[in-house]
């Protein structure tokens, strides 16, 4: 599959670019963005760390605020950051910032007209990571991280898929998607209105079901203008239980929704998923 280079800036002695490229899942033109660490060879794999960013989002926006680049490479990590969405005029909208284009949420759509392109959850565990290894010098060694709708996406995502990740982690994620505004309005959209098939997408129906899950860190903002009504941490330390795998649930006090708040911490995620990337 052809990618485009659009853009590259050096950093850190590392390399940041961007590329286009034609998804055969999505249907559409797609956008992601690599850092490649100085360690990166051909000769010498690096693991990767891919990044799902949250509503009205795209690539850019985790990669030009969090401040990541430089314990990446000092870490040796490739990070991977992708679209939230699909997007074109073909594409599927909705007047709201919640729905539609830049508010994928993650999951592989079934209802009209959704479905023809918003299979996000197949590109994010299949077709991107397999283009991602065809072209860089990357090893099949991979974690996933995410905030907000994107920490909704990561945490699923990794709870579905424990051997393709080694470590989750996630800032201010949506824990309870099924019992929140965005998550209702979203999957009812996408996914129909059997509430049944909800569930395989909500963080805390997953680890219910699950025995063992691998090794999950979430930092939440307690000053977070979206923590009761949208993101319910809560929720997920209730359901949790140390039989089932470490989850480290963190409430930061006076820290908000924002890359700021990302910022703050982003170091010491890149820093657990580095350990047990290289365990």
């Amino acid at each position: 599959m052809a990618l485009e280079n659009i853009t590259q800036n050096k950093v850190f002695g590392g390399w940041h670019k961007q590329y286009l490229h034609d998804s055969e899942v999505l249907n559409c033109r797609m956008q992601f963005a690599i850092y490649l660490p100085p360690q990166a060879a051909p000769s010498a794999p690096v693991p990767v760390l891919y990044w799902l960013s949250g509503l009205t989002c795209t690539d850019q926006n985790f990669m030009q605020k969090s401040g990541a680049f430089r314990m990446a490479a000092k870490l040796g990590l490739a990070i991977v950051a992708m679209d939230t969405s699909p997007r074109g005029e073909d594409v599927a909208d909705d007047d709201g910032y919640d729905l539609g284009q830049g508010a994928g949420f993650y999951l592989n759509a079934t209802e009209f007209p959704w479905s023809r392109h918003y299979q996000m959850y197949d590109y994010v565990t299949q077709e991107l990571p397999n283009l991602i290894q065809q072209h860089f010098p990357v090893s099949s060694v991979r974690s996933i991280s995410g905030h907000s709708m994107g920490g909704h996406g990561a945490l699923t995502i990794g709870l579905k898929n424990p051997t393709l990740y080694r470590s989750i982690s996630a800032f201010s994620p949506i824990t309870h998607p099924t019992q929140c505004p965005w998550g209702q309005k979203a999957f009812a959209a996408y996914l129909g209105s059997d509430r049944t098939t909800w569930l395989q997408y909500d963080t805390c129906e997953l680890i219910k079901r699950v025995d063992k899950h691998v090794p999950v860190l979430v930092d939440q903002g307690e000053s977070d203008d979206f923590l009761e009504e949208q993101l319910k941490p809560d929720s997920l330390v209730a359901v949790s239980a140390p039989e089932k795998g470490e989850l480290n649930v963190r409430l930061q006090p006076g820290y908000d929704h924002s890359y700021f708040f990302i910022a703050s911490f982003i170091d010491e995620h890149l820093q657990f998923h580095a350990k047990h990337m290289t365990e």
